[in-house]
């Protein structure tokens, strides 16, 4: 499609945000690994992966695996948010590959918080 005017943009930015804006609210959740320096070098991208194939796995659709940059958490990582719902967000830290199933089986699923691999829990504004 050519755009020949800047309504015809316009009108292509309004479909594509309603169209990115629907996608996101079917989403019940959100994961966001921080995949900065020192996540990355701390392991991030094995736990990124194992999130995504343990939601993979238990056929979960409805919760978005998000990357970020630094979450300003260095001597934690890697760390990962979860926010399910209108719940507060809760920041993990060392998150393995193992920690990432548990996440996603004892949170996401069960509505758990993991108590031994709490960093902090954030009020939403």
């Amino acid at each position: 499609m050519k755009i020949k005017s800047l309504e015809d943009l316009e009108r292509i930015k309004e479909e594509g945000l309603k169209d990115l804006s629907g996608r996101q609210s079917k989403k019940r959740g959100r994961i966001t690994v921080a995949m900065g320096t020192c996540g990355i070098s701390a392991g991030a991208k094995d736990t990124l992966k194992a999130l995504v194939d343990e939601l993979d796995r238990d056929g979960i659709e409805d919760v978005a695996v998000i990357q970020s940059g630094c979450m300003g958490l260095c001597e934690v990582e890697p760390t990962v948010e979860v926010q399910m719902g209108d719940q507060d967000p809760v920041i993990y830290g060392h998150v393995d590959s193992e920690q990432a199933k548990r996440i996603v089986k004892e949170h996401v699923v069960g509505g758990k918080i993991l108590g031994d691999i709490l960093v902090k829990t954030q009020t939403k504004k």
